[in-house]
């Protein structure tokens, strides 16, 4: 079976009339945009502070809006429809996840400018966004399968937030050197090393073990929705 655009497109199409009418999508939204105006208030521009509004922002955005938005599916009893459809994984997947990766991207650049955080390097910035991206959706499509109801994404999605949205902020309260190794190789602790070395000046060479490391957490989150997909798809 080719790659249909076309069923992509209605895909994303019914998405977005969906989400006008969620009222709990566009306030979650509202949230990194928040914290990034206050960020901006107390601070100058740059530093590790300042790219936590861009980590909240993939974290909110990206997981739990996809996680509601496939719940939701759930909870009207049209995904049923979707898993059964002629669509391929591939479409379900990319049509599902547009919308999602539409708005973290604007709600992102809203943070960036709301928080002053002054871009280092825009190409290398884009591609650990990017990378990042594709862990964080594809995780919110793993909270949203497992979900029987869109309330419970928030549930299950909380420890998702705090580990991987707020773990830098506990970094300074743990003794123990195993879990603060753990702490270091989660995927936003390598964003935040990744920016934090384009904000010191460092290039692609210097930054190109967090890359491999992101790599390798999108590979797995893609690989465990699949595997969930399938059999959700056979339930």
């Amino acid at each position: 079976m080719t790659f249909s655009f076309k069923r992509v497109n209605a895909i994303f199409i019914k998405d977005w009339k969906d989400l006008q009418r969620n009222s709990y999508v566009i306030f979650t939204l509202a949230i990194p945009l928040v914290f990034a105006a206050l960020l901006g208030r107390m601070s100058e521009g740059n530093g590790v502070f300042s790219t936590y509004p861009i980590n909240l922002a993939l974290v909110i955005a990206g997981a739990f809006i996809q996680a509601a938005m496939v719940a939701e599916e759930k909870e009207k009893n049209t995904l049923r429809g979707l898993l059964l459809s002629p669509a391929s994984i591939a479409e379900i997947f990319v049509g599902k996840s547009a919308l999602s990766a539409v708005m973290t991207i604007v709600v992102i650049i809203g943070s960036v400018f709301l928080s002053n955080f002054k871009v280092p390097s825009p190409p290398l910035f884009a591609v650990s966004v990017l990378l990042g991206l594709v862990f964080y959706i594809a995780t919110g499509t793993i909270l949203g399968l497992i979900s029987r109801t869109v309330m419970e994404t928030s549930i299950i999605g909380m420890p998702v937030l705090v580990v991987f949205g707020m773990s830098s902020m506990f970094k300074s309260m743990v003794e123990n050197k195993t879990f603060l190794k753990i702490i270091d190789y989660l995927p936003n602790e390598q964003l935040n090393t990744i920016w934090v070395a384009l904000i010191n000046g460092e290039g692609f060479s210097g930054i190109i073990e967090n890359i491999l490391i992101l790599l390798v957490w999108a590979a797995i989150s893609i690989v465990t929705t699949v595997v969930i997909y399938r059999k959700r798809r056979i339930d």
